[in-house]
């Protein structure tokens, strides 16, 4: 472990520098003589071991952004919100290369919707502003605003939310009224209580929150006092979610257990979690949907306009996987047997097929971060009529489809035939998106 004095969050900008270190390692590591055979169950193992360390990294940096929680509750001032922020990018590095573990192992899966779930009705947790509307057909708690209300009625019955709390959160707010799109703890809720709504659209500029709303002298919009207790309820609710995570992975964790249970199937579930993310839910529901709708609001980070950074490291998340490659936060590095090395000695062809599409993957990410960069966030390139910018994700997610074919080719070399890839609407049934 070490303090928050000691991390420091990778700028943007030096995304390309990590692209181009694990490339290269890639590269010197074909022609590495291994001491030890690559195995179905060496590269399972050395599977798990990168999900232990990519999910404890994510509770350090989550621990991180508690600290900087509650010195902003304690000290409210544009500095403190603005440390928070900067600790909640830095806490996304580490769980969007995480996801690549979701599809095909059960437990992750199960357990994701917590951490990670998004869309929200963020009307739900706080103020917003009157163009949100206050009412929706599908979600009778679409402006329930928790924190300016202290009693709630949910499925016909009165619950009482004077005391906002990691447990009121979990077990009675989140996905109230079982509707997905009451999202009340994780990353995004974190992220709204944070930035805000971003107001601007398709234009430049994220969520505005003033450092005033936690203001307990200078209060703006009402409820500081709660809306800090609901921000620090639910950054100890993220820190205990990704607790139980990183306990399962260790060596006596459940999701390293049931993994090791599969014997060789297990290979299976490591493609069907990189094929799953890289088409279904990457390439379509996170990427080409919002494309398709030039809608703003299909942002993956919507609020602090990060999408561009969560894309890229969700696709690194694959990339490492593939590789048997993660570069931790504290700057140390974790290699091992891949999969790469074990579909190459069936079809060095067809491993390095899949290794290059990745790599070009991650160059078409690059440019959405090199275009973040120079002013351009994921909400502009994706608006109606830049034409320029629809071209830029359209080229990430030609990649993200491309390397999963490849990755569907690699998985038939190993004779797998019981790897089940999501699909999305959005790349297989355009008309239904707009039913």
């Amino acid at each position: 472990m070490f303090s928050s004095t000691e991390f420091s969050f990778v700028p943007q900008k030096r995304m390309a520098l990590v692209v181009g270190g694990v490339l290269t390692a890639a590269v010197a590591f074909m022609g590495v003589s291994q001491a030890a055979e690559v195995t179905a169950k060496s590269v399972v193992s050395h599977y798990a071991d990168i999900a232990e360390a990519v999910y404890g990294d994510s509770l350090v940096t989550a621990k991180i952004l508690q600290t900087a929680v509650d010195k902003l509750v304690a000290s409210p001032s544009q500095a403190t919100l603005d440390a928070a922020r900067e600790a909640w990018l830095a806490a996304r590095v580490p769980y969007q290369q995480s996801e690549a573990y979701r599809f095909g192992n059960e437990i992750v899966d199960e357990w994701e919707g917590k951490v990670n779930a998004w869309p929200l009705d963020e009307g739900l947790i706080d103020y917003v502003d009157s163009s949100y509307g206050s009412e929706s057909e599908d979600n009778g708690l679409y402006a329930s605003n928790i924190i300016a209300n202290a009693k709630l009625t949910i499925n016909g019955e009165s619950v009482d939310a004077t005391h906002i709390t990691p447990d009121l959160i979990a077990s009675v707010l989140h996905e109230a009224e079982s509707i997905e799109a009451n999202v009340a703890s994780g990353y995004h809720a974190i992220e709204f209580l944070l930035w805000g709504q971003d107001l601007h659209g398709t234009e430049a500029g994220a969520g505005e929150r003033p450092f005033t709303d936690y203001s307990l002298e200078n209060c703006s919009n009402g409820n500081c006092a709660r809306r800090a207790e609901y921000l620090q309820a639910a950054t100890q609710l993220l820190v205990s979610d990704l607790e139980e995570m990183a306990a399962n992975w260790q060596a006596d964790g459940g999701a390293r257990a049931s993994l090791t249970a599969q014997g060789a199937g297990a290979v299976s579930v490591i493609f069907t979690g990189m094929g799953s993310l890289s088409y279904g839910e990457l390439a379509g529901e996170r990427m080409k949907l919002g494309l398709l709708l030039h809608d703003p609001e299909e942002e993956h980070d919507c609020f602090s306009d990060n999408t561009h950074a969560s894309h890229f490291y969700d696709a690194l998340g694959i990339q490492n996987v593939y590789l048997g490659e993660y570069s931790r936060v504290d700057g140390s590095k974790l290699t091992g047997h891949s999969l790469y090395q074990l579909v190459r000695v069936k079809d060095s062809a067809i491993a390095d097929e899949l290794r290059l599409a990745l790599a070009d993957t991650q160059s078409a990410m690059q440019v959405l971060v090199d275009q973040a960069a120079a002013g351009q966030a994921f909400d502009q390139l994706i608006a109606e009529g830049n034409a320029e910018g629809n071209g830029y994700v359209q080229t990430a997610i030609d990649g993200l489809v491309a390397q999963t074919r490849s990755i569907e080719r690699a998985a038939h070399v190993l004779s797998l035939d019981n790897v089940d890839i999501a699909t999305s609407d959005s790349l297989d049934n355009v008309d239904a998106v707009f039913e």
